[in-house]
């Protein structure tokens, strides 16, 4: 297998290409990276930023520059002895333009269609209205106005032959039984005579080549004769007149699809989406045949070697994540002599380990962004911020009741059709036995809905039809959660979902009322569609906590609850406060001892906040209280600046807590700690075009958070004039003449924690780049991160700027001007050259937590790596805001002045003792004395961090 050193992240669209990307693959391999890690390379919807809405599985993306640019970056990367990562999208297509071949064909010709079953679709819905269809929620406003205000209309397509309903960029092909009848409104006899073409065909595949020939005539006609007759035939169905709209409405009330107000998808969608997005369709990737057509392009560029490795987006929305990576593994394995690296997307809680059974390398390393991050936070501020978070703004100060509520929220009104079908899924199983006829759907919605209310995780994973013992632990939780709202009425009927839902192997037989089914009942033979329906219900419930989850966690309660952002990222539990340096230390030897070859990421495509942006807010928790009284003191100072929700100013507004304001106290709140986390280190109060981009940017990330949140304004009914006034209040506190204001004050309190806050970006990148896995960068964050959520996290990136950096020059020759970043662009690339230099030192080597002791021991964390007689001790400062002082003219160094470690010590393995190690990171040589000990103040005399080497090559 080829195991990548290191990876780097790149996100391909149109502007910025696989050939752009050549362009600086020297820059990547002076940096010291091994892998180029890409965001998916399929043909996704025109103009996608991103890659994960793929029209064509079947194709390079043109817009990156299709095959030939993939094949011309992965030969730059081979010359420079580097590989290609690739980032597959199997889980759902992007169906939301007239772009995927597939979806269109089933909006053609229904449950006949060849990919009918590519598609997760309900073709057996209770509603009447969408037996044998799929619903289109893609209109703007209710079917009938639309419709009569003439913008749903018929077209037809010269190129292809083809007729479809059009509205706006969407194509919905109309199905060739009814060409005949459209062809033959005109009354022409040229007309219909192409019309006998059609007649007699039916919607089975043995009659659809049929069509096709059909349409290849009707295409010549219109070739050679114009389109005037066709011309004619639209005429007959124009929504300008009531007779041909109503004969144009009959005709698409025939189709396979429905089109409907796009508000109409969360309650009566009929096909799985990927978490509520309405133009991302769920695919069959369990069917084997999806699955080869799914992975074909992928398997045939890693068969010629052009890719390394894949990282699964998504992995839980799959109906059996165990078997599609044992199956692709499998794949994998037949197409080349080296074994494939495989991570997963996969979002861990708490304590939850990745399943052995999977096999794969690991996680793409929201696992340990999450531990990394937590280590920054004191234990000590969680009271006090929490105290204060709801004294400002009445809302709880404990995440798990914002959880709760967001997670009824989005289950009532977001993916309200999703639980309806797994809930009609158990009440045909219910139907199926005498003991159980009798629980009613809705009784079995209440109770279904409450397990997946409690839900502690993203789903669980029967295998045979039962849980695990991993998965009852998570499952457990659930069960006692839900005892607690349900009535005792409902309890017999969770007990039996349980068992359901894997708990039990007993199931109740068959009995549909005649003397051989209760024969077969009294003999314990389940039917032989039990299982089945056990799978389906198993599949859809664990289909449905994973998006309840991430809509209700990572894009609702994180958006609701402030307590400190930087604990609210995709991965992280911000009801987790801290993380102690034992319990880090223990992930990291879980990590190399199951998935050494995991991904470790501080930053990704999906991030909140910039790693650097949450290492600063993290201070925070060392100065809670001082923080507290700075949220106090700037509400107070900006209250004349508050709107009220019409969107006019307001002279001044007590500590409300209702949300009869602009922004609200909540939002405000969480305003400060963005502006705090996101202001640039040089950015000076009297800079009016530097603040006005940072105003911009933030006012792009208000306006999502404030939607995300659900609370005054949402994506699907906005509050304009709300919103209108949440900007005004943010673009009056950041307006020049405050100047000598609050943008002094807010510039003076960043440049006060700013040494602390790059203090902790400097452990968080030296633990990600020597801790057990594999560690990956994310485009541009070799320098300073202060970036916000998409799409403020995947602006360009000046790599020409960063290359121009790149130095041998020891990284503590650039920590006096910490401020520009390239002290942290010079420890990424010194340790990267470690890694390049002692290869199996960082990434095969033992991981050996050391003790500190001292009056200090609690600001350090330090571990050794060992293989051999190669040794790598990594020593960082931690939570050490209190012992770096205050800095007022942002001059000072980000690191402790050695002296005031004092007798703080690190207790070093004994093989070390009375050894003196280099530095990687900087010019000293520290020395262990003869009682194995290593004290800061010599480890940490020129970095707030240390790598220090010793290689095991003898010495004369």
């Amino acid at each position: 297998m080829t195991v990548p050193r290191s990876t780097l992240r790149l996100q391909f669209h149109r502007g910025f290409t696989f050939d752009d990307a050549a362009k600086h693959v020297d820059y990547f391999a002076a940096l010291g990276i091994s892998h180029v890690y890409a965001s998916p390379v399929t043909t996704a919807e025109p103009g996608s930023m991103h890659g994960y809405d793929t029209v064509d599985y079947t194709q390079v993306n043109a817009e990156c520059g299709g095959e030939a640019g993939l094949k011309r970056l992965a030969d730059k990367l081979r010359a420079h002895n580097m590989g290609l990562i690739v980032d597959v999208v199997p889980n759902h297509m992007g169906v939301g333009g007239s772009s995927n071949a597939w979806w269109l064909d089933i909006l053609e010709w229904g449950r006949h269609s060849a990919y009918a079953r590519h598609f997760d679709v309900d073709w057996h819905s209770p509603d009447p209205a969408l037996r044998g269809k799929v619903l289109a929620p893609t209109l703007g406003a209710p079917y009938g106005e639309e419709l009569a205000a003439g913008r749903i209309a018929l077209h037809f397509a010269a190129d292809s032959g083809r007729f479809y309903i059009g509205y706006g960029p969407h194509v919905f092909p109309v199905c060739p039984i009814d060409y005949p009848a459209i062809l033959q409104s005109a009354d022409r006899a040229d007309l219909s005579a192409l019309a006998e073409r059609f007649h007699g065909l039916t919607t089975q595949p043995a009659d659809q080549p049929r069509a096709a020939e059909g349409r290849d005539m009707l295409r010549e006609f219109v070739a050679q004769n114009g389109g005037s007759a066709i011309e004619l035939v639209l005429e007959s169905y124009s929504p300008a007149d009531p007779v041909t709209r109503d004969r144009l409405h009959r005709l698409i009330e025939r189709q396979h699809f429905r089109l409907a107000w796009w508000r109409t998808a969360s309650d009566e969608v009929n096909w799985r989406r990927f978490f509520d997005i309405s133009t991302l369709a769920g695919v069959r990737v369990e069917r084997p045949e999806v699955f080869e057509a799914v992975h074909a392009l992928i398997f045939r560029l890693y068969q010629e070697g052009v890719v390394d490795g894949l990282r699964i987006d998504h992995v839980d929305g799959l109906a059996e994540p165990r078997e599609y990576c044992q199956r692709l593994r499998q794949r994998l394995t037949e197409l080349r002599d080296t074994a494939p690296y495989v991570v997963v997307e996969k979002i861990l809680g708490r304590g939850e380990p990745l399943r052995d059974d999977w096999p794969v390398d690991g996680t793409t390393g929201y696992d340990f962004m999450n531990d990394v991050g937590a280590l920054l936070h004191d234990p000590a501020g969680a009271e006090p911020l929490g105290e204060t978070w709801a004294e400002l703004t009445g809302r709880s100060p404990r995440f798990t009741d914002e959880a709760l509520a967001a997670r009824r929220k989005i289950l009532a009104e977001n993916l309200s059709a999703e639980l309806d079908r797994a809930a009609r899924a158990l009440h045909r199983i219910a139907r199926d036995s005498l003991t159980t006829r009798d629980f009613t759907f809705t009784a079995l919605r209440r109770v279904l809905a409450e397990l997946v209310v409690h839900f502690p995780v993203y789903r669980v994973y029967p295998q045979n039809g039962l849980r695990s013992a991993a998965d009852n632990v998570y499952f457990e939780q659930a069960l006692a959660g839900a005892r607690e709202t349900l009535s005792r009425a409902d309890y017999v009927v969770l007990d039996r979902v349980n068992a359901w839902l894997g708990g039990s192997a007993e199931e109740a037989p068959n009995v549909r009322g005649n003397a051989q089914s209760q024969q077969q009942g009294q003999n314990g033979a389940p039917p032989s569609h039990a299982g089945s329906a056990r799978r389906t219900a198993q599949t859809l419930f664990s289909q449905l906590t994973a998006p309840v989850a991430a809509k209700a966690i990572e894009d609702t309660a994180c958006y609701r609850y402030g307590r400190l952002l930087s604990r609210n990222e995709v991965g992280s539990d911000p009801g987790e406060f801290a993380l102690s340096v034992a319990q880090f230390h223990a992930a990291n030897l879980e990590r190399s001892q199951r998935f050494p070859h995991a991904m470790l990421a501080t930053a990704t495509h999906d991030h909140k906040r910039g790693e650097d942006m949450r290492a600063r807010l993290a201070v925070l928790s060392e100065i809670s209280h001082d923080w507290s009284a700075t949220l106090r003191a700037w509400s107070t100072l900006n209250a004349p600046h508050r709107r009220a929700l019409d969107g006019k100013p307001i002279s001044s507004v007590s500590h409300d807590t209702s949300y009869d304001w602009s922004p609200g106290p909540a939002a405000e709140a969480m305003l400060y700690q963005t502006l705090v986390g996101s202001w640039p280190p040089d950015l000076k109060p009297d800079d009016e075009a530097g603040v006005k981009e940072l105003a911009e940017r933030v006012a792009q990330w208000q306006l999502k958070a404030l939607r995300e949140a659900k609370l005054q304004t949402n994506w699907l009914a906005p509050d304009e004039a709300y919103e209108a006034g949440c900007r005004d209040f943010l673009f009056d506190i950041l307006a020049p003449q405050r100047r000598n204001g609050f943008l002094r004050e807010l510039s003076a309190f960043v440049a006060r924690i700013g040494r602390a806050g790059a203090l902790n970006s400097l452990q968080q990148t030296v633990l990600r780049l020597t801790s057990p896995g594999i560690p990956d960068l994310y485009q541009g964050t070799e320098l300073w991160d202060f970036s916000l959520v998409d799409p403020d996290n995947r602006r360009p990136v000046d790599f020409a700027k960063r290359e121009a950096w790149l130095a041998q020059t020891p990284p503590s020759e650039f920590l006096a001007n910490w401020h520009d970043g390239r002290v942290k662009l010079a420890v990424v690339q010194r340790v990267l050259a470690l890694r390049a230099h002692l290869p199996e030192l960082l990434s095969q080597g033992t991981y050996l937590p050391l003790a500190v002791r001292g009056a200090h021991a609690s600001s350090v964390i330090a571990f050794a790596r060992r293989h051999g007689n190669a040794w790598a001790v990594v020593v960082a400062s931690r939570l050490a805001a209190g012992l770096l002082g205050e800095e007022d003219d942002g001059s000072g160094l980000s690191m402790v002045d050695p002296a005031k470690w004092g007798d703080t010590a690190i207790e070093m393995p004994a093989d070390l003792a009375g050894r003196a190690s280099f530095d990687w990171l900087s010019p000293a040589a520290p020395k262990v004395d003869e009682n194995g000990l290593l004290y800061l103040r010599d480890a940490l005399s020129a970095m707030p961090i240390a790598v220090l080497v010793e290689d095991g090559v003898p010495r004369s």
